[in-house]
């Protein structure tokens, strides 16, 4: 394998629990402690012998600044979400560049790591601005709701009983504004952390000028178009599982080693990737396939080295 994939590209793709998850308490020495492990798999891919773009998800981090800017609304000025989004590019792009270094050192293949705040353009006119539902941050009672509603012009939904949430949309991505710098960037370097959280989404103004908007990017999609854009060799997708699963959950359970873009996109409509889970990141490998006819690995971090082997994990071809 390393022989063949010298000097490939490799774009992966990965969510933002990795670095903090659920049990977690969310401190910076435990995402640092996250970021170590994430290197150790990552470090794998270039072992493997390709050079390499990580994009990142980032809910729970932008989560928890939301509910920072919350608590601390009295004292401080609310941000953006496009300003939260790019904070966490800047902050966990730290945490895993220096991890990734100090793991490749570590076995041999140092390499210089970098990190881009990537701007991801979206349309305005995206049908997801007229009807948000990607609820984000803390939750709310229904007199701050309201308020939240009437001050900022929020949207904000009730949340199964929880609580209120602020609901923003999630549009598609258009463009990567960054291309030319990360293209270049890869070609010089050995691993750029790209497009973390799906990116910085912005759109151009009546005036010409750019501006960051109030929504949330798909990870998988941005990823998916940055690898395609990129002419990536392989787009992996880690996730929660080994495999792709047709039944997942009931007791016809099956995995697929390999499955081709029609039959992927038979399943898709069929539902057996639900919007909540599988289903993203089913449809990023259809477009990835689609614009490179190269192939897309599905799998999960324990299964990552077998997977590079052709031993584990699903591939969606052409």
């Amino acid at each position: 394998m390393s022989t063949e994939a010298k000097h490939r590209l490799a774009v992966v793709a990965f969510g933002g629990n990795a670095l903090l998850r659920a049990e977690d308490r969310g401190t910076h020495e435990e995402q640092i402690a996250r970021a170590k492990q994430a290197a150790r798999w990552l470090a794998e891919i270039v072992r493997a012998g390709y050079r390499l773009v990580v994009v990142h998800g980032n809910g729970p981090q932008v989560g928890n600044i939301l509910v920072q800017a919350e608590e601390a609304s009295t004292k401080i000025p609310p941000q953006s979400l496009d300003i939260a989004v790019a904070q966490t590019e800047g902050s966990m792009g730290f945490m895993l560049q220096q991890a990734i270094r100090n793991r490749l050192e570590a076995i041999g293949q140092p390499s210089e790591v970098a990190t881009l705040l990537t701007e991801v353009e979206v349309d305005p006119n995206d049908a997801a601005f007229r009807k948000p539902t990607k609820p984000i941050g803390p939750f709310f009672t229904r007199y701050r709701a309201e308020a939240l509603e009437r001050d900022l012009g929020w949207t904000m939904r009730e949340d199964a009983g929880r609580g209120w949430r602020h609901v923003v949309a999630s549009p598609r991505p258009q463009r990567i504004l960054n291309l030319a710098t990360i293209r270049h960037m890869v070609q010089e370097l050995g691993v750029v952390i790209a497009a973390g959280g799906g990116g910085i989404p912005v759109v151009r103004g009546r005036d010409g000028q750019w501006r960051g908007i109030e929504a949330v990017i798909d990870k998988d999609f941005a990823s998916s178009l940055l690898a395609a854009e990129l002419g990536a060799d392989r787009y992996i997708v880690l996730t929660g599982v080994a495999k792709v699963a047709l039944d997942f959950g009931k007791p016809s359970q099956r995995f697929i080693d390999r499955m081709t873009v029609a039959e992927a996109q038979q399943r898709l409509a069929a539902g057996q990737f639900p919007a909540g889970s599988m289903g993203p990141k089913i449809e990023a490998a259809i477009e990835f396939v689609k614009k490179s006819s190269r192939e897309v690995l599905i799998t999960d971090v324990e299964h990552l080295r077998d997977a590079l082997e052709g031993n584990e994990g699903t591939l969606i071809t052409a």
